[in-house]
């Protein structure tokens, strides 16, 4: 218990008791200053649900954002844990290259992305007569959101990638070779060894990118700001414009905040019930 409760302090002090707090001024009028403020009920959860089109909008962009983040992530992780596996040789230079995104700061990933999308494609479009690259990558709404998964993708595969490396590294050896034998090729090795046998590993991955991928802020800050005209602002942007930027609705703020909360659970819930049926032991 005494090793244990450095770390409870911090987690009740920092996460636990403002969870309380902001679910207790969802339901006031609080705008984050003032120490006057009415309890208004539901009112503040019904104006986010049916009234506020800037927060539906956000809540569309967010959901297709999750959805496209956390298939491609975990697609291309898997493949390339499933690719640098297959190899005899260069298992550890190819596991730096591909991880090494991983390491770096999302703010200054995102940035340089953000120098490469505005500097680097027009000037290539310009001097190596590559004219496709002469696109607004970070104007157009259309062209924005795969601009956004890119760097989603590009910074997120490499925790995903060992994830998924260690759960092929521990499928026991004498099932591939009883496969093998039994004359199965490569894909019904993947669908009826490989896949059933990390399917833990795929609960793990797909929880993590469901997660982050709903709580996305800094990469997408940085890269468009919201823009344009709100097109790629997810649900975390809107609550802090609501409650710092703009309109200092504290109260508001944080009734956004606990439907997101609600969202996150039900979904994550939902996702690691199924899968975890689906998982079979090695």
């Amino acid at each position: 218990m005494l090793f244990v409760l450095p770390a409870f302090v911090l987690y009740v002090t920092f996460l636990v008791i403002p969870m309380l707090q902001g679910s207790y001024y969802s339901f006031t009028n609080w705008d984050g200053l003032n120490k006057n403020y009415s309890f208004v009920g539901l009112q503040n959860f019904i104006e986010a649900i049916s009234d506020d089109k800037n927060f539906q909008s956000s809540i569309l962009f967010t959901a297709k954002y999750v959805v496209f983040a956390v298939i491609f992530q975990n697609a291309v992780a898997l493949l390339l844990a499933l690719m640098i596996e297959s190899r005899s040789r260069g298992k550890g230079l190819l596991r730096t290259i591909f991880f090494m995104p991983s390491m770096l700061s999302i703010i200054i990933s995102t940035f340089m992305w953000a120098f490469v999308f505005t500097k680097v494609m027009p000037a290539l479009s310009r001097f190596a007569a590559l004219k496709f690259l002469d696109i607004s990558w970070l104007g157009d709404p259309n062209i924005s959101f795969w601009t956004i998964l890119m760097v989603s993708v590009w910074g997120g595969i490499g925790t995903l990638m060992i994830i998924y490396m260690s759960a092929i590294q521990g499928i026991p050896q004498h099932l591939k070779e009883a496969a093998i034998i039994d004359g199965a090729n490569p894909f019904h090795m993947l669908r009826y060894i490989t896949l059933p046998l990390i399917a833990h590993a795929l609960t793990i991955c797909i929880f993590l990118t469901l997660n982050n991928s709903f709580k996305v802020y800094d990469l997408i800050y940085a890269l468009t700001g919201g823009g344009p005209a709100r097109a790629t602002q997810v649900i975390s942007m809107n609550i802090l414009e609501e409650a710092y930027q703009q309109n200092f609705r504290y109260g508001y703020a944080s009734a956004k905040a606990i439907i997101l909360f609600l969202i996150i659970l039900v979904i994550t819930l939902i996702q690691v019930t199924v899968m975890k049926k689906r998982e079979v032991e090695a």
